[in-house]
Parts: C-alpha cells; sequence; structure tokens
C-alpha cells in the first residue's frame, strides 16, 4: 500500500479553500469524521471517490448532508486539497475546484521556465 502525502492547495493571497470550509464546520462530529477520511486516504485508502472532470475527483463522504473533499493528483503519492462541500452546493464547489486546480498547474508551468 502507497502512503499518500496530502498538499492543502493554497492561492497566492494565502486563501487555503479546503482549510477555509474545514474550518466553517460547526459540527465537531462533522470535522472527526472528515478528519477520519483524511487519515485513511493518507494511508492510501481512497475509498468512494469519482471523477468530476478536467483532473479534478471528489472523495465522497457518507455523512450528514454527503460531504465531498475535491481534490486532484500529481504522481502516484501526491494528492492536492482544493476544497470541500456537500451535496447541496456540489455543482459550485466543484467548478471552484476545477478553477483552483487550472490555476495551480498554470502556476507550476510558470514556475519551471
Amino acid at each position: 500500500m502507497t502512503e499518500i502525502t496530502l498538499v492543502l492547495f493554497q492561492y497566492a493571497n494565502g486563501l487555503c479553500p479546503y482549510q477555509k470550509w474545514f474550518d466553517g464546520l460547526k459540527d465537531l462530529r462533522t470535522q472527526a469524521i472528515i478528519d477520519a477520511r483524511i487519515t485513511r486516504i493518507r494511508q492510501g485508502l481512497l475509498g468512494d471517490h469519482r471523477s468530476v472532470g478536467k483532473g479534478v475527483f471528489e472523495f465522497r463522504i457518507d455523512w450528514g448532508p454527503g460531504y465531498r473533499i475535491y481534490f486532484a493528483q500529481e504522481g502516484k503519492s501526491l494528492v492536492l486539497l482544493l476544497g470541500g462541500g456537500d451535496k447541496k452546493s456540489q455543482l459550485q464547489d466543484i467548478r471552484s475546484a476545477k478553477e483552483a486546480w487550472l490555476w495551480h498547474q498554470r502556476r507550476k508551468r510558470n514556475n519551471e521556465r
């Protein structure tokens, strides 16, 4: 089993969409369930996830309103956490995650020049 390194995506201005979403969760039990899922992901146990297009995926968490964690994978062992949300905000969350991934790819290309 391959251990996974998780990295929180961050814009140049310091905004980290995943951390902002997670910190905004009021229910401590929900935070604990999401933390447990993150621990399993780090162990290489990706569980329920699917592509949402353009290189972005979502981890699906069967709890409450159907929480989602949006991510992109770089290589075999690096996962970039792009954001989070729930079933109600899914379409907007997916758009935001795709924008973040595109922004990250552009920044990476520019830094390689």
